[in-house]
């Protein structure tokens, strides 16, 4: 079945005449006829497209998706939210556009919860999004649509953003590979709400795909200097280390992991010393207030700001966007100042710690994917909150480090269970070249 071969495959067949671009977009047309009523992954679905003018580059006819926090030009950017449903963009995202240049067909939009606000994907607008291996749990989120949609080979890749996990958490409940790169080499323009500092430092766009080398392929057309982006950086040009060394971190402090996402790391570090790589164990110091600090600016920071967007119309927001409002006062300059420095200093002892081991594999998230609206879980004796299970994940936000997560294994359950790679800053190639070495060794 065309829709279930990889897109680097897809764009290999096309270009060598091997394929026919309009017959791969009906193949996945015919699969989101099937699929979509049950996984209700797509906000809108795209079917009629020109492909004589499609430029002759390197996703030259394939489809992929796109993440309905990015503008399409014509099309509403909804967010998930019913308040922008009369928004209809001037003009494509630089990511969107990135994808047209290389000659992609756009398939459709997908799912978001509102405002993007959730590890939930669910809204009053186009409703929840049910984890393709299971109905009855959570693809997660924000990017919980664009993961169901690559899982159920409805689209073989795409692009989410991710500011506390929102590409990696739905490809690691999905089993799909998920990459956020360091901070701003793939432009942040384009999106709502929009990718603006405070929270914008910690928010990036990234490639989604059922493996890693199409994630890479996806990354290489997305990433690039944005003029009007005053964020945006280039990525240097570096060689492959001659020696790697990769530190393993098993959880964060005491808080514990789901006994088929321990077992993945280490099938995953076992696997890379056998390839070469030098493999030794790792534990954070004096990182304990990372996931406080990310919490800061991505939720007591951005709560404030929300509630400042819904004033007046509360009731009719959905509950992913308001379960996590809490009323305070909104954080004077002092405090946001201490943030700030906190920040920095958490990310300079982080940087020392990484010198002599600059690739960490780790769990990405303490649980698979869970149940819709579940909140806490047993994890051996002990009790785990949706908070401290994500700490792996929201502190490289907050640090701006790439981040990739993969498949790698599954529960008793038959859910899948991933792993994540992190890399210092501007090390992405890299971090994506430890994947693929991974997975082409079978992991």
């Amino acid at each position: 079945m065309l829709e279930r071969l990889t897109l680097t495959e897809m764009s290999r067949r096309i270009r060598e005449r091997e394929l026919d671009a309009r017959e791969l977009l009906a193949a996945h047309l015919r699969r989101i006829d099937e699929v979509n009523p049950q996984v209700n992954a797509f906000v809108r679905v795209l079917k009629e497209h020109d492909f004589d003018s499609l430029p002759q580059g390197p996703l030259h006819g394939v489809p992929v998706t796109i993440k309905d926090g990015f503008d399409v030009e014509g099309l509403p950017t909804l967010a998930g939210s019913r308040f922008r449903e009369s928004h209809v963009a001037a003009c494509d995202a630089p990511s969107v556009a990135r994808l047209r240049q290389a000659g992609a067909v756009l398939l459709g939009k997908t799912n978001v919860p509102e405002l993007l606000s959730s590890y939930e994907t669910d809204n009053f607008v186009t409703g929840r999004t049910n984890n393709p291996a299971n109905l009855e749990c959570t693809p997660g989120g924000s990017s919980g649509g664009e993961a169901a949609a690559i899982a159920s080979y409805c689209s073989p890749g795409g692009i989410g953003s991710d500011g506390g996990g929102s590409i990696r958490v739905p490809a690691h409940f999905c089993g799909i590979a998920g990459f956020k790169p360091t901070h701003r080499i793939i432009s942040g323009r384009g999106q709502f709400p929009g990718a603006v500092p405070p929270v914008g430092m910690m928010a990036s766009p990234g490639p989604m795909a059922r493996n890693v080398a199409d994630v890479r392929l996806l990354f290489d057309v997305l990433r690039g200097v944005d003029a009007f982006d005053s964020m945006s950086t280039a990525l240097p040009e570096t060689q492959f280390p001659a020696k790697v060394r990769i530190g393993v971190l098993r959880q964060f402090y005491g808080v514990p992991v789901h006994p088929a996402i321990a077992g993945a790391v280490e099938k995953a570090a076992s696997a890379l010393s056998k390839l070469g790589f030098e493999v030794v164990e790792f534990s954070l110091q004096g990182q304990e207030r990372a996931p406080n600090v990310w919490a800061f600016f991505f939720g007591e920071l951005a709560a404030f700001n929300t509630r400042g967007y819904l004033a007046g119309r509360e009731a009719d927001a959905h509950w992913t966007l308001t379960e996590n409002l809490r009323e305070a006062p909104a954080p004077d300059a002092v405090a946001l100042l201490a943030q700030f420095a906190e920040r920095e200093r958490l990310r300079s002892s982080m940087l020392r710690q990484m010198e002599d081991v600059p690739f960490l594999l780790m769990p990405p998230g303490s649980i698979p994917a869970f149940r819709h609206r579940e909140r806490r879980w047993s994890i051996g004796e002990k009790k785990v909150s949706l908070f401290p299970a994500m700490a792996l994940v929201t502190m490289w936000n907050l640090f701006g480090f790439p981040a990739l997560a993969m498949p790698a294994s599954k529960t008793a359950e038959g859910l899948p269970a991933g792993v994540q790679i992190v890399g210092r800053p501007f090390s992405d190639r890299h971090v994506l070249e430890i994947g693929e070495r991974l997975e082409r060794a079978g992991l």
